[in-house]
């Protein structure tokens, strides 16, 4: 079954083709006739795919720009998170238009020149930082991570990058901190040193980062909870508000474009009354709100202010789930989990070959 677009996490693309170069029999590749045809594409120098191919699809981009590449070389930032298989990393700029290029480390020794299509990185990439994903040399999740935080546009956008590759369960608050303090001197590592504190693993996407930025930096409110179960007196599920003020009793949710269908905004409104119904504050942020920081603060500010902050005894909802209630385990269990299976995986592979 195919993910939902909103899940963090996406599956490999079918049907990419890899770039060729001239090919004078025409059998591997175009003539160099072909090549200045209508019906092949360029797509870095002395490379061509058919005209027909997709170049707005990430990870055929991400595939274009590999080729590229010498041998110690891979891609990273948010290239490779896309194909570790973070689906956010879409390499678009917030606009959803502007592209942003592949970033590319070409390994020791290697010259590569940089234009608008990629932008090229000569920090050092050591071997066993390297690995391959659908068929591409990819750094791992932890350095491409790290290059995608230091090398971000601003602040915001390093925190949601640690909080999207929290999300597709591929690198924890905790290793990207181990990681980064490993790097104290290394460009752009002041940027990771700002955003890592700021970052949580409960958010699932973009926009829900996003409105808690201006919940803390702009409206200066303390941090809320992130996706946090809150439950009535009963042990009854009233849902996990995108982020909730506890000492006030303040839900705040971000109401994308999925939330404009007939179906989802009756849930959304039926949830929003069985929030109300235990005394809680509610305020809603859209996509079009978002990038409208002082607006959305104001009206942030506006909904604490309506709050009751009730003492715990008096409150008819509780955080403290009923007994039936099975708890998620962290990230670092997870991924720490997937480390032991697959090292499993591995001895079992090396048993069956002896």
């Amino acid at each position: 079954m195919a993910r939902h677009r909103w899940h963090p996490n996406c599956d490999p693309p079918d049907g990419l083709v890899r770039p060729v170069p001239i090919d004078p029999t025409g059998i591997g590749g175009p003539t160099r006739r072909q090549a200045r045809g209508p019906r092949w594409r360029q797509s870095s120098y002395g490379r061509y795919v058919p005209a027909d191919v997709d170049p707005d699809l990430p990870e055929q981009r991400i595939l274009e720009q590999s080729a590229r590449l010498s041998p110690g070389g891979a891609v990273t930032g948010w290239a490779s998170a896309r194909l570790h298989g973070a689906r956010f990393f879409d390499g678009l700029r917030a606009d959803g238009r502007t592209r942003i290029p592949v970033p590319l480390n070409p390994g020791p020794l290697h010259r590569l020149e940089q234009d608008d299509h990629c932008r090229v990185s000569r920090d050092r990439l050591f071997a066993n930082e390297a690995t391959t994903r659908q068929g591409v040399p990819s750094a791992i999740p932890v350095r491409a991570l790290f290059d995608e935080m230091r090398y971000a546009s601003g602040l915001r956008e390093a925190v949601i990058a640690m909080e999207m590759m929290a999300a597709a369960e591929l690198v924890s608050l905790r290793q990207m901190t181990n990681y980064a303090e490993l790097h104290p001197a290394w460009q752009g590592i002041e940027q990771v040193r700002r955003a890592l504190p700021l970052a949580t693993e409960g958010s699932r996407s973009p926009q829900e980062t996003k409105m808690r930025l201006v919940w803390e930096l702009d409206a200066g409110l303390p941090r809320p909870l992130v996706n946090q179960p809150v439950f009535t007196l009963e042990g009854r599920l009233l849902g996990y508000p995108d982020i909730f003020d506890e000492d006030a009793g303040v839900v705040g949710e971000f109401d994308g474009a999925d939330h404009l269908t007939a179906l989802r905004r009756s849930k959304d409104v039926a949830r929003e009354e069985g929030f109300r119904s235990v005394g809680l504050e509610y305020f809603t942020v859209t996509g079009r709100d978002i990038t409208r920081r002082g607006f959305v603060a104001d009206r942030m500010l506006a909904a604490r202010r309506r709050a009751r902050f009730l003492p715990r005894d008096r409150r008819l909802w509780t955080l403290q789930p009923p007994p039936w209630w099975e708890p998620e385990p962290t990230l670092d269990e997870i991924l720490a989990r997937r480390a032991l299976d697959e090292e499993l995986r591995l001895s079992w592979t090396a048993e069956d070959s002896a």
